[in-house]
């Protein structure tokens, strides 16, 4: 007799990391400019400000976080993004605040947290969006060329 296991949620590399890849090239565009450790850049869109301020800088990555500084509506804010971005491998994805407890790439699913089964990719998906809207409907920002830098 042979046991066939329920086989749960498998994440797609290729999809995963295109996406990530997307972020990359976005998040670039409103990074600060200065590129150090506390450096801060204000951004608004569509009647909310956003900080971008750069945690840590270091050779390969940059940790940022978003902040919703004024919102549309008083009192309605989202919440903190932390971002990494790997300027290596050309990628940014969302990563938790305690980078010790890091987002899983999948979840089982009921959990006691409710996480979704792939709520590592729902995350970056969210990032991404906010990011083309940024590009749609924020102020000037600036342009930046993936291959060589500011432009």
């Amino acid at each position: 007799m042979t046991l066939q296991r329920k086989a749960g949620y498998i994440q797609s590399l290729p999809k995963y990391l295109t996406l990530c890849e997307r972020n990359y090239a976005n998040v670039m565009r409103i990074l600060p400019s200065a590129g150090t450790t506390g450096a801060s850049q204000l951004l608004t869109i569509a009647n909310e400000q956003y900080e971008v301020v750069i945690e840590q800088a270091a050779k390969y990555t940059t940790d940022i976080c978003i902040t919703q500084v004024q919102g549309a509506v008083e009192g309605l804010f989202t919440p903190p993004m932390n971002v990494r971005i790997y300027h290596d491998a050309k990628v940014a994805e969302v990563v938790h605040p305690n980078y010790h407890t890091r987002i899983k790439p999948s979840y089982g699913y009921p959990n006691p947290k409710m996480h979704h089964k792939d709520e590592k990719y729902q995350v970056n998906a969210f990032l991404h969006d906010w990011l083309s809207f940024c590009m749609s409907h924020g102020e000037a920002v600036l342009d930046w060329d993936c291959n060589s830098g500011l432009v």
